[in-house]
């Protein structure tokens, strides 16, 4: 239902609808009569406005064009120069890049040279390193088997050591190997026999006085081994004792046995085959060495020993010098004859060294008169020479008739 003031109409019934389209289409043609009849009024204006805008679109056209073409040019203009600036940086950049090339090439190049060098010197001294580690090695290595061969030697020592027999064989090695280096072989004797029948280990030949000496090689080297390995004062006292009376016994065969009157000095010498106990005798055992002296027993060591024999050495080359004292006087005066003929043989040289002289002298004087002569010859002076033909002749023999 639609009620339109005081009237109600159904809108089920035909004849109301079709009012109410009449109606509403009357309504539509009004409403577009009134918009045509405004349309007309705008469209004037609106045509004006039109071609306004297409005036102003050709002239936006024709400036669009300009600001083209313009921006074309200078976008052409643009890219030449780019272009050429970039020509310029690319030629900068490539010589940039080829002096760096070049640059990083040298550097690349010295550096590998040093690097080389460096190397190389690092080589050698690795070498040099390696040769003298190898070297030093090899030293280790037979210092080593020297180390090895010296404790088989010390073990080999000991076992001569706690030996007497053997200890005594050492004990006259070392004391033959001093004297054959101190002294000539025919002034010595080893293992010599006395008169007493008693056997020297080495006998010296010294001239009178004071004699043969005899160097005796047997040192009894328990005492001592045993004062060395005492520890308690009981065992101290023990070896004191027994060193002492040991050495005063061997003091006292020496000079029973060695010492003989007319054949032997009257002294004799003690070798000990050992410093330590040439030292422990001097340092605590001075009274032994005064009762040596007194028995005329001197004892020495290898050291001391050496500086006796080269004393003994002197005494005998002194000794031989007076034997040959005669057979020296003899080749003095046979020397003396000799320069005596020397002398003479120099003088009759001088004689015919003289005379040679004066016959050369001659002859040049002979030469330059003939020199003269032949000269006065070549110039035609006939007169003169045969002036002069009277003049004896230069004789060849000055003693038998005198140069003129």
């Amino acid at each position: 239902m639609i009620q339109i003031g005081p009237y109600q109409m159904d809108i089920s019934q035909p004849a109301v609808l079709i009012g109410v389209a009449a109606f509403v289409a009357l309504l539509l043609i009004v409403i577009l009569l009134v918009m045509a009849v405004r349309s007309a009024r705008m469209a004037a204006p609106l045509a004006q406005q039109l071609h306004a805008l297409s005036t102003g679109q050709n002239q936006l056209r024709g400036n669009l064009q300009t600001v083209s073409d313009t921006q074309a040019n200078a976008q052409t203009q643009l890219v030449h120069n780019i272009e050429a600036r970039l020509n310029t940086v690319q030629l900068q950049m490539q010589e940039r890049l080829a002096d760096n090339a070049a640059k990083s090439a040298r550097a690349l190049a010295e550096m590998q040279e040093r690097m080389n060098q460096t190397l190389h010197g690092s080589s050698q001294k690795t070498t040099t390193s390696l040769t003298q580690l190898q070297e030093r090695l090899s030293a280790i290595d037979k210092a080593q088997d020297n180390i090895t061969k010296l404790s088989g030697d010390v073990l080999s020592l000991q076992d001569i050591l706690s030996n007497k027999q053997t200890r005594g064989a050492f004990g006259e090695i070392q004391l033959r190997d001093i004297v054959s280096k101190a002294l000539p072989a025919d002034s010595y004797a080893l293992q010599k026999t006395l008169s007493n029948g008693r056997r020297a280990d080495c006998l010296i030949h010294l001239p009178n006085p004071p004699g043969p000496i005899v160097i005796d090689s047997k040192f009894p080297l328990e005492a001592y081994e045993a004062l060395r390995r005492a520890k308690t004062d009981w065992e101290l006292k023990s070896a004191t004792a027994n060193m002492r009376t040991s050495v005063r016994k061997h003091i006292r065969d020496i000079s029973e046995k060695y010492i003989l009157e007319g054949e032997t000095a009257d002294g004799a010498l003690m070798f000990l085959p050992s410093e330590a106990v040439y030292a422990e005798l001097h340092g605590n055992f001075p009274e032994l060495v005064r009762e040596g002296f007194d028995a005329r027993v001197w004892i020495v060591s290898p050291t001391t020993c050496m500086a006796t024999l080269n004393t003994m050495r002197a005494i005998l080359k002194d000794a031989r010098m007076r034997e040959q004292a005669g057979e020296i006087r003899k080749t003095l005066r046979m020397l003396h004859r000799d320069v005596e003929l020397v002398v003479s043989r120099v003088g009759k040289l001088d004689t015919h060294f003289r005379q040679a002289r004066e016959d050369l002298d001659g002859i040049g004087t002979a030469a330059e008169r003939a020199g003269k002569r032949a000269a006065r010859l070549d110039n035609f002076d006939f007169e003169e020479v045969s002036g002069e033909e009277t003049q004896p002749v230069l004789p060849l023999n000055p003693e038998k008739s005198p140069i003129d």
